[in-house]
């Protein structure tokens, strides 16, 4: 069955048991969040998206790529009392830990200016969190509607008339599709992306993109490639926003399941990092701001190739050490705050919520599937 046919059915629940995990979503995970951690130290240099076709490349589908991977990780999601509680604890808890935690950081250190509502306006990558708690509460209702995709389709493109800051509900709708997709694949047809005859077309889109990404990453906006802007704001009009996001949605789409098709399907040495990618995800950011705060760009004016593709490599390198074991373990205090204190003091909520043993769970729910 292909890929374009899960548009037009109903999610049907995987067979797997499950407490297993997968290592080709494991490895997923862990190659995205490095890509979001590479392209969020590109901060660092400004001239990024007009001088390096490899950011315009990056933005135009890695994102979506990552959201597609977590859509598939929700699907099982229901208004049940252990999802909700699941979803207070380890979405909305350690949102408002590293949205203090970010905002004091940047006051602080940076003596930089807020400039919008705390928790209310997520800042720079808190955003996915609160996105992923609007999609988490959609999902028994998105599961259920008729064709899933065209309605994700339909409010993404309704979504470019608003501009909404609060809990950046405008980047919710934009990305959608890509989380609907996620929730109706099923595991074969990861697997048929897997195919030899796949991955081929699948390399030679990817290639084709980056030269087309030469091209273009000088004139084209990379605001489109944020999904969070209103057609207005980008200057155009609704018919013309409408097109190009239309459009936009089409060549991400391609292009994340062209990236997903070439990802490892066995266990791999840094697979058990996976495990480890809201921690990575949410701490990276201290250390990108830390080096801005240095002025550690003032170097990049003076060789950019040279300084891009030492940025590019110290930024995979922080990803594979905040994954890490011994680190992660111990970030996950800040990650997850309320599952650890009940494993540190048990009794405080119902036993069937404690955590499985330190040993077996490290820092990130090892044995859950639907851990982000």
């Amino acid at each position: 069955m292909s890929v374009e046919a899960t548009a037009t059915q109903h999610v049907v629940p995987d067979r797997r048991p499950p407490a297993a995990r997968d290592p080709f979503f494991d490895n997923a995970k862990l190659l995205l969040v490095m890509l979001v951690v590479i392209g969020h130290s590109w901060v660092l240099m400004p001239e990024a998206p007009s001088a390096f076709p490899a950011y315009t490349f990056l933005y135009a589908w890695h994102v979506p790529a990552f959201v597609l991977v977590t859509g598939y990780l929700s699907r099982s999601f229901t208004y049940s009392r252990a999802n909700l509680r699941r979803l207070m604890t380890t979405v909305v808890a350690p949102y408002l830990v590293f949205e203090t935690l970010l905002a004091m950081f940047r006051v602080a250190v940076g003596k930089e200016s807020m400039g919008s509502p705390l928790y209310l306006d997520p800042h720079w990558p808190m955003w996915y969190l609160a996105v992923l708690f609007l999609w988490r509460l959609a999902t028994p209702l998105l599961t259920r509607v008729p064709q899933p995709i065209v309605v994700a389709v339909v409010v993404s493109l309704l979504g470019g008339l608003i501009d909404v800051d609060l809990f950046d509900v405008s980047r919710a709708t934009g990305l959608l599709p890509f989380f609907v997709l996620g929730l109706t694949m099923r595991r074969e047809q990861f697997d048929w992306l897997a195919r030899a005859r796949v991955r081929t077309v699948a390399f030679a889109a990817l290639a084709t993109a980056f030269v087309v990404a030469a091209v273009v990453a000088e004139p084209l906006s990379t605001e489109w490639l944020y999904w969070r802007s209103s057609y207005d704001a980008m200057g155009v009009s609704v018919w013309q926003g409408m097109s190009s996001r239309a459009a936009l949605l089409v060549v991400a789409g391609v292009l994340a399941l062209s990236a997903l098709s070439l990802v490892p399907r066995s266990q791999r040495w840094f697979t058990p990092l996976g495990a480890a990618s809201l921690v990575v995800y949410l701490c990276h950011g201290f250390f990108v701001k830390a080096a801005q705060y240095a002025d550690a760009g003032r170097w990049v004016r003076l060789d950019e190739v040279t300084s891009f593709v030492i940025v590019t490599g110290a930024a995979a390198l922080l990803a594979l050490a905040l994954a890490a074991t011994p680190v992660s373990r111990r970030l996950n205090k800040l990650v997850d705050p309320i599952s650890t204190a009940v494993e540190d003091t048990p009794g405080i909520l119902p036993p069937h919520h404690h955590r499985e043993h330190a040993q077996h769970r490290l820092a990130l729910h090892r044995n859950h599937p639907e851990r982000f």
